[in-house]
């Protein structure tokens, strides 16, 4: 079986690493008649044509921007961030290895069978997010009067920008996707036109404790998928250096392991490649690997210069809140 740990030791670039491990991956999968390597080859070069040709970027960025500038001028005394990212090759290969187990794993417990190639191979279409964009706000306190919550009126506007957003992307390209995370009760500050796009982590958290607001789109002019995803800055913290980051880590260990032990080895291909290469990859010494432009101390003392571990950071635009020493109410 190959992994993407076998190319991670030669000096390589991460360009060379996907080329070499997308050849090498389709040509086994031909030898040995595998679809899922196949489509796997077929997903990592869509990797490769991002880091190739990155001219859409330009095009999709500029249009994101344009959200930006709009909401600088409807929310002067707000302060935001806007960044994008493209999905890190490792978290990729991971994400990729993770839904085959989950989607083999809920099929047999829900059918008592292994679903059939074509069914898997259908699966993996979710993939929608190697480009995202993040949204993350905050007011300022001198802009909350004494009997206002801030996280009240954070929300207020988080869910008022939300609403706002479908409709200013729609006018330049892109078109929102339905989710398929929507409950039958819902509370939140989405309209009815919206809440069928987004996936609502802010009224109902993740096990992890994560919040945050995802919405996903279809670029008609660079014809790919990107997320956008919406937070206040303490929902920010808490998924980058909170209790979220490193519990979603253990987590999913905890959750991947016990599969492995009610679909026993053996009993299904494709999942037990997958399990493999995901293991392989959480277990992985980052201060021992050698990639051109990366260098790691240990796995958190880590400066990625190439998006093997980290995404590529994109469309980095803040805007300080006006007035931040005035009281404004």
């Amino acid at each position: 079986m190959i992994t993407l740990n076998d190319y991670l030791y030669s000096g390589d670039t991460v360009l060379k690493i996907l080329i070499k491990y997308s050849a090498d991956l389709k040509e086994e999968a031909i030898k040995n008649h595998n679809p899922i390597d196949l489509a796997h080859s077929n997903f990592l070069m869509q990797i490769i044509e991002l880091l190739e040709h990155t001219d859409f970027l330009s095009s999709q960025s500029q249009r994101i921007k344009d959200f930006y500038l709009f909401m600088t001028q409807k929310y002067p005394f707000l302060a935001f961030t806007f960044k994008g990212r493209i999905k890190s090759l490792i978290r990729s290969e991971e994400k990729f290895n993770g839904y085959i187990l989950e989607y083999i794993y809920d099929y047999y417990k829900a059918n008592g069978r292994y679903p059939s190639e074509g069914e898997i191979k259908n699966s993996l279409n979710c993939f929608r997010d190697l480009i995202a964009y993040r949204i993350v706000i905050s007011l300022p306190q001198c802009h909350v009067s004494p009997d206002e919550s801030q996280e009240e009126q954070e929300l207020k506007y988080l869910y008022e920008i939300a609403n706002i957003m479908p409709d200013f992307l729609e006018e330049k390209g892109f078109s929102p996707r339905l989710s398929e995370e929507t409950g039958d009760e819902y509370h939140g500050g989405l309209n009815d036109n919206n809440r069928p796009y987004y996936r609502d982590y802010v009224q109902t958290p993740r096990l992890s404790g994560y919040r945050s607001l995802h919405i996903t789109f279809y670029d008609n002019l660079t014809r790919c998928y990107t997320e956008l995803q919406l937070r206040t800055k303490d929902m920010d913290d808490y998924a980058e250096i909170g209790d979220a980051n490193h519990f979603g880590y253990e987590k999913s260990q905890e959750v991947n392991r016990t599969r492995r032990d009610i679909i026993q080895k053996g009993e299904c291909r494709y999942f037990d490649e997958a399990y493999d290469r995901l293991i392989m990859l959480q277990e992985l010494d980052l201060s021992i690997i050698n990639v051109n432009m990366f260098k790691a101390y240990n796995n958190q003392l880590i400066n990625d210069g190439c998006g093997l571990f980290r995404g590529r950071q994109i469309l980095p635009f803040e805007h300080l809140s006006r007035f931040q020493n005035d009281l404004i109410f």
